[in-house]
């Protein structure tokens, strides 16, 4: 689906599918095969249910072998494979949760079988949710996340995949590795054991079975472009109250192509009369940096940037020790401290 969930009476057959942009954008160049590959569901009862409100959804009575084994054929022709995986547009929003949100149907069978031909894995995603994707992260050569991308998605995914448009999109919510690690997001709270240091200390935080960190964290993107950040300075090391500082981190675009980041500033306040946020974003800036290019970005926080609201609901900026982290996303961050005094 390219228009998605509440999209008014758009035609879903009137929008530009990504293979018609593939096509239209490698012209005579490049050699397309197409193969149907898997059904979004194989759910008798769920396909009536999304079709029952005005859904769009196209069903192969083939067997899922047949379309497998068709898909398989394709890719063995080709030299490169865009799987184009997902939801259909009743499967997300209002009254339509899943209790699994990895891909459904037999479209991992449909990626696993894919894989084993050898040729490069390119995935599109298709979805009106985080997914839960750790085979897909570990095995596809690529990943695009386009969501129900609108009438013209095709083209525009297209220029993507062909290098026309060098992407810089950062995901606002949290991908996790499991489902049973939802509800996850980014300024959750501190626990009274928190998971850091010694694996093998016990009574802490932390799965048997994962880390305890998202698969891909808020604020996540990658680009044709890379980027390091050095770390962070503060142009004060203590500030009174109502008073502000600046936060100065250095970006360095270290690829041989032009691109843009997203550079993301983050504050923690370490000690609160209530229990405070691991971090919460303050600020950002999208900028674009040449080739070799590096340059500073300046972030400035408020006095208003370093309270909440206390117990007796009072907004108020707590003297004590702040972390400011800065990065490309909410996980890979570099800090800097500096206090509030009374």
């Amino acid at each position: 689906d390219m228009i998605g969930n509440w999209s008014g009476a758009g035609d879903g057959k009137q929008a530009v599918s990504i293979l018609q942009g593939i096509k239209n954008v490698g012209g005579a160049t490049i050699r397309v095969t197409y193969a149907h590959g898997a059904n979004v569901t194989e759910d008798d009862q769920l396909i009536k249910r999304l079709n029952a409100f005005g859904g769009q959804l196209d069903i192969d009575p083939r067997p899922a072998d047949a379309q497998l084994a068709e898909a398989v054929a394709a890719a063995q022709q080709a030299e490169i494979v865009v799987a184009v995986v997902g939801e259909s547009q009743g499967m997300t929003g209002e009254a339509a949760s899943r209790a699994d949100i990895g891909l459904p149907g037999r479209q991992l069978d449909l990626l696993k079988a894919l894989k084993a031909t050898g040729k490069p894995l390119v995935v599109v995603l298709c979805n009106g949710r985080p997914l839960t994707l750790p085979w897909e992260n570990d095995n596809a050569s690529a990943m695009l996340e386009t969501w129900f991308g609108g009438t013209q998605a095709g083209n525009a995914v297209a220029d993507v995949l062909f290098g026309l448009y060098n992407p810089s999109g950062k995901i606002t919510m949290t991908f996790p590795r499991a489902v049973g690690q939802v509800p996850i997001y980014y300024n959750h709270k501190s626990t009274g054991r928190p998971y850091q240091g010694v694996a093998l200390d016990k009574y802490k935080s932390r799965y048997l079975d994962l880390p305890n960190d998202p698969l891909y964290p808020f604020g996540y993107g990658l680009s044709y472009s890379t980027f390091t950040y050095a770390k962070p300075t503060v142009s004060k090391a203590s500030i009174g109250p109502g008073q502000g500082l600046d936060v100065l981190v250095t970006v360095q675009n270290t690829s041989p192509r032009d691109g843009e980041e997203v550079v993301q500033c983050y504050l923690r306040d370490v000690v609160g009369s209530s229990t405070r946020p691991v971090q919460e974003l303050k600020s950002f800036q999208k900028i674009l940096l040449k080739a070799g290019e590096s340059r500073q970005i300046t972030f400035h926080l408020s006095g208003n940037d370093l309270k909440f609201y206390n117990d007796a609901l009072q907004w108020v900026a707590e003297p004590g020790e702040f972390e400011v982290l800065t990065g490309g996303n909410s996980r890979d961050v570099q800090k800097a401290s500096f206090t509030l005094t009374k």
